[in-house]
C-alpha cells in the first residue's frame, strides 16, 4: 500500500494526568496497526510516543503530541509547557531523573524515557528552553504492510 496524503492526529496532554496516561499513544497505536504497519514499527512507535507521553505528564504543566503517518515515516512531535531540560546530555544517560518523589513512588520517573525515546527512534531532536518547555520530534522510518478492514 502506498500512503499519498499523510494521516495525522493531534492530542492535548494535561501535567499530572495519570488517568489518561497512555490515551495519545495508544490511539497512535491502534492507528498504525489499521493501517498494516510491521509490529516492529508498530513496537516502537508505541514505546516512544508512551515515554515521551508520559514526560509531558510528569513534568509539565500541559503539552500537545501530533503526529504525522507518511508512505516512509512516522514523525511525532510533543510540545510541552514545562520546565525544560537544562541539560540534554545529562538527560539522555539512563538512570538520570528529575521527577520528583512522588512520582517515583507511583512506580515513574527512572530515567529511562529518554533514552528509550531515542532507542526506538530513527532520528530523535530535542529543543528545550529552560523556564519556557521542550519539544520532541521523533521520527521513525515505517513500512505498510496493507489496510486492515476493522
Amino acid at each position: 500500500m502506498h500512503i499519498t496524503d499523510s494521516i495525522e492526529g493531534f492530542f492535548q496532554l494535561m501535567g499530572g494526568d495519570f488517568t489518561n496516561a497512555g490515551s495519545a499513544s495508544g490511539e497512535l497505536k491502534s492507528t498504525l496497526t489499521k493501517l498494516g504497519v510491521s509490529q516492529d514499527v508498530i513496537r516502537r512507535a508505541a514505546i516512544a510516543a508512551f515515554e515521551a507521553e508520559m514526560n509531558v505528564i510528569i513534568h509539565a504543566v500541559a503539552g500537545t503530541m501530533h503526529y504525522s503517518i507518511g508512505s516512509e515515516e512516522l514523525k511525532i512531535t510533543l510540545t510541552d509547557m514545562g520546565p525544560g531540560i537544562e541539560d540534554i546530555e545529562l538527560a539522555m544517560r539512563e538512570g538520570y531523573s528529575t521527577a520528583p518523589d512522588w512520582v517515583r513512588e507511583m512506580g515513574w520517573g527512572a530515567g529511562m524515557g529518554l533514552p528509550n525515546i531515542k532507542r526506538n527512534s530513527d532520528n530523535l531532536k530535542i529543543d528545550s528552553v529552560v523556564g519556557e518547555g521542550t519539544t520532541l520530534e521523533i521520527i521513525i522510518s515505517i513500512r505498510i504492510i496493507a489496510i486492515r478492514k476493522d
